[in-house]
C-alpha cells in the first residue's frame, strides 16, 4: 500500500509542476505584450496615405511618393521596435512618426512627433530639445532602432546604444505610428521586424 501512495505522489507531484510550467509560460507571453506589426508578408494593419508602399523580400519598402504608411491602431504608452535602411548613398531623408491623431490639409505628414531618418539628423526628435544624437547609425546598412514613449517621457537605443532621453511630450497622449515617405526628396527606404509593446500609463503625478 505504501508503494501505491509513493507512486501516486511522484505522479500528482509530476502533473503539478507541469501545470505550474504551462501557466508561467502563458504569463510570461501575456505580459511581455510584444506585438509585430508587419508580418513580412503583407500591409495589413496599415493605411497607405499618399504614397507607394510594397511588400518586397520580406521588408516594407517606400517605393515612391509624399506620405505615410500609417498604423490603423493608435498607442498611448509603448515600446516600438523597428530596423530600417536608406537606400540612397546619401541626402537620404525619411522618419517616424508617432502620437499624432491627423494630418494637417495643407501638409503631407503631422505636425509632430518625428523620429528623423534624415542624414546627418538620425534619431532626433524636432519637438524635444534633449532628443538629439551623432555617430549611432552605419551609412548603407540596416540600424535598429527602440523608442519608449511613456507619459511626457521618450527615450531611444540605436544600434544597442543609448542615444537620448527627453521629456516634454503633449498631447495627443495617444496616435498613430507612421513610417514616412519623402522618396523624392529623401530617396527610398527599406523597414522591417516592426514590433510594439503597449506599457501601462504613466499615473498623474
Amino acid at each position: 500500500m505504501s508503494r501505491y501512495f509513493s507512486i501516486l505522489s511522484v505522479f500528482v507531484c509530476l502533473l503539478g509542476l507541469s501545470l505550474s510550467s504551462c501557466s508561467d509560460s502563458k504569463d510570461a507571453g501575456a505580459e511581455s505584450g510584444r506585438v509585430s506589426l508587419f508580418n513580412g508578408t503583407s500591409l495589413d494593419g496599415w493605411t497607405i496615405l499618399n504614397c507607394q508602399a510594397v511588400v518586397d523580400g520580406g521588408d516594407i519598402l517606400l517605393v515612391k511618393g509624399n506620405g505615410l504608411v500609417q498604423s490603423q491602431a493608435k498607442y498611448g504608452d509603448f515600446v516600438l521596435e523597428f530596423d530600417w535602411k536608406a537606400l540612397r548613398e546619401k541626402q537620404w531623408d525619411s522618419g517616424v512618426y508617432f502620437r499624432y491623431d491627423s494630418v494637417p490639409e495643407t501638409s503631407f505628414w503631422p505636425k509632430k512627433y518625428q523620429v528623423n531618418l534624415k542624414q546627418g539628423m538620425e534619431g532626433n526628435v524636432d519637438s524635444l530639445k534633449e532628443a538629439r544624437c551623432e555617430g549611432l547609425i552605419k551609412a548603407g546598412q540596416w540600424n535598429q532602432f527602440k523608442l519608449t514613449v511613456q507619459g511626457t517621457h521618450a527615450s531611444l537605443e540605436i544600434n544597442g546604444q543609448t542615444a537620448w532621453e527627453a521629456d516634454g511630450l503633449g498631447e495627443p497622449a495617444k496616435g498613430y505610428i507612421a513610417l514616412q515617405a519623402e522618396v523624392p526628396g529623401g530617396g527610398q527606404h527599406r523597414f522591417r521586424n516592426i514590433y510594439v509593446t503597449e506599457l501601462d500609463p504613466t499615473p498623474p503625478e
